[in-house]
């Protein structure tokens, strides 16, 4: 089991860890609505499934945020989400839509291969929001149990574990976490901070 962490707490990921190459980032949540249904994962309906109001199924986007130095968002490229499975440089790779969604554990996944991002690359922001969510009338209050996890991708050892336990009622956008650097050194940050933001674009226009 991972370091369980609080919000705004802080922790080094690779201080001691000289072997600890690429982390596997998992995200994931369960629906507060008790309906069976199959979500389509944390990304469901993005190739046409979801629909309805608040009881239907919450269609979700997870994305990545590669920044410089500066926080500032330098290429397209370096938004990682649905449309833009893979980073600039090659070290951030999205693992695209899970249709299964059902039961515990991750409903996405995220894998970052830190010894190959650009030394230009400073920060990565993980970023979740909900798809349609003012069309569809959703927000984050209708989920519960959201968290964010880094296991290590060579050993699968479980580094840290996050739990969101804050009430996002009225949001629409999440940011669970974010990676950066510090010296030579790869530090995480649990965030949990709600947004009004709709949509990854108008969260990536923030950065430019």
């Amino acid at each position: 089991m991972g370091i369980n962490l609080v919000k705004g707490q802080k922790i080094d990921l690779t201080k001691g860890r000289s072997s600890l190459s690429s982390v596997m980032v998992g995200l994931g949540w369960d629906p507060v609505v008790k309906e069976k249904k199959k979500s389509g994962g944390f990304l469901g309906g993005l190739l046409g499934g979801g629909g309805g109001a608040a009881g239907a199924d919450i269609d979700c986007d997870a994305s990545v945020i590669l920044l410089d130095e500066k926080g500032k968002l330098l290429s397209k490229e370096n938004l990682v989400y649905f449309g833009n499975k893979t980073s600039k440089d090659g070290s951030v790779v999205h693992s695209g839509d899970n249709r299964t969604g059902d039961g515990d554990g991750d409903d996405e996944v995220i894998n970052v291969n830190l010894s190959a991002i650009s030394p230009s690359v400073h920060k990565l922001v993980f970023v979740v929001n909900i798809y349609q969510a003012k069309q569809k009338k959703q927000d984050f209050g209708l989920i519960q149990n959201a968290f964010i996890r880094l296991v290590d991708s060579g050993s699968k050892e479980e580094l840290i574990h996050y739990n969101l336990t804050e009430n996002y009622a009225g949001k629409t956008s999440l940011f669970p976490g974010e990676l950066y650097r510090h010296g030579s050194d790869w530090k995480f940050s649990a965030i949990g901070e709600g947004t009004l933001d709709l949509d990854i674009g108008s969260i990536a226009n923030k950065y430019l």
